[in-house]
């Protein structure tokens, strides 16, 4: 059947679909965080990332101290380490079906362009740098912001989530395990309007020729990355974050590796750079 856009309603109604992302969680070194906010926002962001085909919408996101006090587990360095290292995050969405188109045929290229140009920015630690494929979402309302523009609708926060299966569960399992029971509750009445799923694309665990060291690795097949997009205060839902985590455990399904709230960035300014650390 044809695709009739006035017929359509809901989120699986229209064409465009995300079907990976780039996610890399940064530290710019103590006493460059306005050079670095800026350099990432004002050129990098465009230069290394939204000019690319393909990708079609981005969004950055920081954590200051008090949000970093805020993660659990505590001591668990398999995503970030130490556990509070990461204060800014940048997310992006490519279009389903055009991850190679992107990451493989331009944006490796691009970055090592950029730096050969003297646009890199040494003094930064990437923390957790990975490509993920989208698994599948749950939302909370009837009639949601389809995950495929949650970047772009201005969430006020999200909370980043890292489990790995028990017994060698792959994430979609996983995935399709949570949706079913536990992350209907984590939704129902609370500030989170949609959980989206996500598990590292096939080679990031392979050594890639880029100009820096990308952090911690992006694990195997039972790796599940969350992103939960947050109305209103991120700090309001973290109580119910937490059960649900602790849940997931109890019901013997996960291991929790990292649950890290962030504030959406005010784009053009340098609020948060003094509280990250």
């Amino acid at each position: 059947m044809a695709y009739n856009p006035l017929e359509a309603g809901g989120v699986d109604d229209y064409p465009v679909k995300v079907g990976s992302m780039l996610l890399t969680m940064v530290d710019p070194h103590v006493g460059f965080e306005k050079a670095y906010n800026r350099w990432y926002e004002r050129d990098h962001y465009y230069g290394g990332c939204m000019i690319g085909p393909w990708l079609y919408a981005g969004s950055r996101w920081v954590a200051t101290r008090e949000l970093k006090d805020l993660r659990w587990p505590s001591g668990d360095e398999t995503i970030a380490r130490p556990t509070d290292a990461g204060s800014y995050v940048a997310i992006y969405w490519v279009e389903k079906g055009h991850h190679a188109d992107h990451f493989d045929n331009w944006a490796r290229t691009q970055v090592n362009a950029l730096y050969g140009a003297g646009r890199g920015f040494a003094e930064r630690r990437h923390i957790h740098t990975v490509l993920y494929d989208h698994v599948g979402a749950v939302y909370r309302d009837a009639d949601p912001v389809p995950v495929d523009l949650a970047l772009d609708h201005g969430y006020d926060g999200i909370v980043a989530l890292w489990f790995d299966g028990r017994d060698g569960v792959a994430a979609a399992d996983l995935h399709a395990r949570l949706a079913s029971g536990p992350m209907l509750e984590l939704l129902g009445g609370s500030s989170i309007e949609i959980a989206s799923s996500w598990t590292p694309a096939a080679g990031e665990n392979d050594p890639r020729d880029v100009p820096m060291d990308l952090g911690t690795k992006a694990g195997g097949p039972e790796r599940l990355c969350q992103l939960l997009f947050v109305r209103g205060d991120v700090r309001d839902a973290l109580d119910r974050v937490r059960s649900y985590t602790t849940a997931v455990e109890a019901a013997g399904l996960a291991d929790t590796h990292l649950a890290a709230p962030f504030f959406t960035t005010v784009v053009g300014t340098d609020r948060y750079v003094s509280e990250i650390w």
